[in-house]
């Protein structure tokens, strides 16, 4: 009965946060990230951890500082999935901007490879994407949540202009059957899916499980490759997402050197505005030839 109330709350809450002025949203954002940077918890050490693995050279005052600037933009990105779940194809315009560097309406197979910023969530692209009527139809991953009432609910609302959402889970016919069809197929590999279709590769100078899964999918199904990023505007008014012209020579026939290229793509990108990553996630959780945890408390 407690966790049926819960999750209705919590929809409502969504609901209402979606129609408040967009930058009173954002101040809220804003407001729960300084609250969440200063919480001890399992999760701001992982974001030190991995700020401190990736960026070695920084002092420990300049992590500190770098992992408050991410729990603030992290805040943000909690409460605009309000206005993207719930928000009207008018604020979605207004909050974010696509650029192409290909003709998204030419019905070639593409498969656009995205990565874990805070501004991500993935029915932002999929709904900016999708609603536009002369480009194909827009497909994308999605992970299972623990809770089925807004696993769901989610789905639906991620679908609600036109976007597809494939279970990441077993559905690697579905996949490529969306891609031979010409719809757009995004995919976000920087992140630890487990050590099953995976190498370990470099990614910020350490050896980082990821999966080859774009590699081989590419070469079944020959569609091109492009990078897509979506990222704050310098004035943090709304999002740019932008999408590149297809990588050169991918694949190249060896799905670990392909899958080492792409990391090495994420790396460039989040250099340039590394608060903006999602440094929440355990990226370096599994670890080759018995290494140990690196989020272990006690190391």
């Amino acid at each position: 009965m407690f966790k049926s109330i819960a999750n209705f709350g919590g929809v409502a809450l969504l609901k209402l946060l979606s129609i408040l002025p967009y930058k009173l949203l954002v101040a809220i954002g804003y407001g729960l990230g300084f609250i969440a940077a200063r919480i001890p918890g399992d999760r701001n050490r992982v974001v030190k951890k991995n700020l401190e693995l990736c960026f070695p050279n920084l002092s420990h005052e300049e992590v500190e500082r770098l992992s408050k600037q991410h729990w603030r933009l992290l805040g943000r990105s909690l409460v605009e999935k309000s206005v993207i779940w719930f928000g009207s194809e008018k604020q979605l315009n207004d909050m974010i901007e696509v650029k192409s560097a290909v003709d998204l309406s030419s019905q070639k197979p593409r498969i656009l490879v995205n990565m874990h910023f805070t501004g991500i969530e993935g029915s932002i692209i999929l709904s900016a994407l999708a609603k536009r009527m002369d480009w194909p139809r827009t497909s994308g991953f999605f992970q299972r949540m623990k809770n089925p009432f807004f696993n769901k609910r989610i789905v639906e609302w991620r679908n609600r202009f036109g976007g597809n959402s494939i279970d990441r889970q077993g559905n690697a016919k579905a996949i490529i059957r969306e891609i031979r069809n010409g719809d757009f197929i995004i995919i976000a590999p920087d992140i630890d899916l487990g050590l099953k279709d995976s190498e370990f590769v470099p990614f910020f100078n350490i050896e980082t499980n990821t999966i080859t899964t774009i590699s081989r999918l590419a070469k079944i199904t020959g569609a091109d490759v492009c990078m897509m990023t979506t990222t704050l505007k310098a004035d943090e008014s709304s999002y740019l997402c932008e999408i590149s012209a297809p990588l050169e020579n991918f694949p190249s026939g060896d799905p670990k050197a392909d899958t080492a290229r792409l990391n090495q793509c994420f790396e460039k990108e989040i250099r340039l505005r590394p608060a903006e990553y999602y440094w929440v996630h355990k990226r370096f959780k599994n670890r080759p030839d018995n290494e140990p945890n690196p989020y272990n408390p006690s190391i």
